[in-house]
C-alpha cells in the first residue's frame, strides 16, 4: 500500500508540474503573414469586421479597406481628412469615420462603401464606437474635451456629454454602459449612452496616460493600456483595479479576446504583449511577440482569433524645434505593412 501509495502521489506531482508548465508556456502567437500595401500617411485606428472579413484602415485623408484573409483592397473610404477610428453598425448597415481636422463624422454604407454624408461634431474627434444597445454613435473629440453622440439610422446629433480631460479609446458593454479612458487626468469614465451623462470617474491606480481600452462583457473588466508600460484591468461596476500586469512600451491599443481568455497589447516599441486571464481576477503575461517598431495599433479578429498591426518604416527622426519639440520621423515610401499575428 506504501508503495502504491508513493506511486500516485508521484503521479499526481508530475501531471501537477506538467499542468503548471503547460499554463507558464508562451501562447505560441508570431507573425504568419504580412501583407504590403504601401500608399502615403499615417495611420491610427484599426477595425476588424469578422463577419465580413473586412479590415477598416485609417490612413490619414481616407480609410483603406482590404480583404482581412487575403490582404486584397475591397475599396478606399475618400475624404476623411485626420481620420482617427471607424465604427460598423452592421444591424443598420452603416459605418461611421471620425475625420479630427475636419470635426465631423462621415458615414458610409457598409456593403458598397458609398458615402451616406456627414455630422458636424466637437473639436477634433477621435476614438468612435457604436452602441447596438441604443443604436447610437459616440465621437469622443479630443480638443473640445466632450463626446457627441449620434443617432446612428438618422445621422444626427442627439447631445453633447463634458468631460473633464482629453478622451481616448473607448467600449460599450453594450447593456446601457459605455466607458472611456481619459488620458491626461489617470482615469476611466463610466457613462450612461441613454441618458447622455457622466455616472462616474474612476482614478486608475498604478496607470499613467491610458490609452487603449477593452472589455471583458461576461465578467465585466476592462482593459486599460498605459503609458508607464502595465495594463490596469478594472471592475466596471465599481472602478477598482482588481490587477495591473507589465506590458511593452508605447501601448496604443488593447484587445479582449473572450474564447480565449486573452487580453493583448500593442506597442510602438515593436512588441505585442499578451496577457492570459487565469481567472476573473488574476492574470499573468503570457508571451511578448515580436512584431515590428511603430506597430502600436491593433484589430482582434474573433473568429480566427488573429491580431492585425500596422506600421511602415521610418526616416532618421528630425531635429526638435520650439514648433515640434517631439517631430516624427518621416515614413519611408511605399513601406507601409499589415502584420497578421496568429498561431
Amino acid at each position: 500500500m506504501k508503495h502504491l501509495y508513493a506511486a500516485t502521489t508521484r503521479v499526481t506531482l508530475v501531471t501537477l508540474l506538467l499542468i503548471a508548465l503547460a499554463q507558464a508556456a508562451g501562447t505560441g502567437y508570431h507573425v504568419v503573414k504580412t501583407y504590403k500595401l504601401g500608399g502615403e500617411g499615417g495611420w491610427d485606428y484599426l477595425t476588424l469586421d469578422s463577419v465580413s472579413r473586412r479590415l477598416y484602415i485609417s490612413r490619414a485623408t481616407h480609410v483603406m479597406v482590404i480583404d482581412a484573409d487575403s490582404g486584397k483592397s475591397v475599396g478606399d473610404i475618400a475624404d476623411t481628412p485626420g481620420v482617427h477610428g471607424i465604427a460598423l453598425a452592421p444591424d443598420l448597415g452603416r459605418g461611421f469615420v471620425s475625420s479630427g481636422r475636419e470635426g465631423a463624422v462621415s458615414i458610409f454604407e457598409l456593403d458598397s462603401l458609398k458615402p451616406l454624408g456627414k455630422v458636424k461634431v466637437g473639436d477634433n474627434p477621435d476614438a468612435i464606437l457604436y452602441d447596438p444597445a441604443t443604436k447610437r454613435v459616440f465621437a469622443f473629440n479630443g480638443h473640445s474635451h466632450d463626446l457627441s453622440a449620434i443617432d446612428a439610422a438618422k445621422g444626427t446629433v442627439l447631445g453633447t456629454i463634458k468631460l473633464d480631460g482629453k478622451p481616448e479609446f473607448a467600449v460599450s458593454d453594450e447593456k446601457g454602459g459605455v466607458f472611456v479612458n481619459i488620458e491626461d487626468k489617470n482615469e476611466l469614465v463610466a457613462l450612461d449612452p441613454n441618458k447622455l451623462e457622466v455616472k462616474a470617474r474612476w482614478p486608475l491606480a498604478g496607470c499613467e496616460e491610458p490609452s487603449g481600452l477593452a472589455i471583458d462583457r461576461k465578467n465585466r473588466r476592462l482593459f486599460s493600456g498605459c503609458g508607464n508600460k502595465v495594463m490596469a484591468i478594472v471592475d466596471a461596476d465599481s472602478g477598482k483595479v482588481v490587477s495591473t500586469q507589465p506590458i511593452c512600451e508605447g501601448v496604443d491599443a488593447t484587445a479582449f479576446d473572450l474564447e480565449t481568455g486573452l487580453a493583448f497589447a500593442s506597442c510602438g516599441d515593436g512588441n505585442l504583449t499578451v496577457i492570459r486571464q487565469e481567472s476573473r481576477d488574476k492574470y499573468s503575461v503570457a508571451e511578448t511577440v515580436p512584431t515590428q517598431k511603430g506597430a502600436r495599433t491593433l484589430a482582434l479578429d474573433s473568429k480566427t482569433h488573429q491580431v492585425f498591426v500596422v506600421t511602415a518604416n521610418f526616416g532618421p527622426r528630425p531635429a526638435p524645434t520650439a514648433d515640434q519639440p517631439r517631430p516624427r520621423p518621416a515614413i519611408l515610401p511605399d513601406s507601409f505593412v499589415v502584420l497578421v499575428v496568429g498561431k
